[in-house]
């Protein structure tokens, strides 16, 4: 049997590519988002009680990853990319069917005639993927407080101190959303964002990632990360 699914609306996310995004949903509260209907989907009736809910499931399609294929076994970063699972013991992007899901806060739902958004935050989304559903975060059902999480057991902790450049800290002052800007990429950074594989890399590599209008750039010392600039660029970013 074979299914086609039509996406409902399309995500915008501060975050433009893979590298950087929250390795799960709600880690970074302070990431804030915009679930958009497209026109077929955009009836203020279809989200009628909605804005009861304080949280919601997002289901969407892994589309940067769906022509990659699948893996039936993979290396989790909470392992240190070292260990393998099952991917049905992962949440990876590389499945059989490219869908994922998350929970994020629901701050307000938007319905003024011109479409349907949804304001979201803590999402763990990158800019532009399809969403092909959405249902409410139920508590009592949605909660379990005894289950078990196999190897993630807790939060990530935090790894690194962030520190900020005289340079990055004047840019984050003249934006009006610095301050905000400024405490997410404290939380995006202090985990260490790299994948486990270069963790041990020389510690002057310059790193960087697209993030609402600018590329982050930034470098590990020991112990910490220091933010280096936010440099303004219309293209896509990479290691440096």
């Amino acid at each position: 049997m074979k299914f086609e699914f039509e996406p409902i609306a399309i995500v915008h996310s501060p975050f433009k590519e893979k590298f950087g995004v929250p390795r799960q949903p709600g880690l970074v509260p302070q990431a804030r988002g915009r679930v958009e209907f497209l026109p077929r989907f955009a009836s203020a009736e279809a989200v009628a009680g909605l804005p009861g809910y304080s949280h919601i499931w997002i289901q969407f399609l892994f589309d940067r990853t769906q022509h990659e294929g699948w893996q039936p076994s993979v290396r989790p970063p909470r392992l240190g990319g070292n260990r393998r699972v099952g991917v049905f013991a992962s949440r990876s992007p590389y499945r059989p069917n490219p869908i994922g899901l998350s929970v994020v806060r629901l701050e307000r739902v938007v319905t003024d005639g011109s479409g349907v958004v949804l304001e979201i935050s803590g999402l763990d989304l990158v800019d532009g993927t399809p969403v092909l559903d959405i249902k409410p975060y139920i508590g009592f059902v949605d909660s379990i407080p005894d289950a078990t999480s196999g190897y993630a057991v807790v939060r990530p902790d935090a790894l690194l101190q962030v520190h900020f450049s005289p340079l990055a800290l004047g840019q984050l002052a003249a934006r009006q959303d610095g301050e905000l800007l400024l405490q997410m990429i404290r939380r995006l950074l202090e985990t260490d964002p790299r994948p486990a594989y270069i963790q041990e890399d020389r510690q002057d590599r310059v790193y960087g990632f697209r993030l609402y209008d600018f590329d982050l750039r930034w470098r590990v010392g020991v112990g910490c990360v220091e933010v280096l600039e936010l440099v303004q660029s219309p293209h896509r970013s990479a290691e440096r």
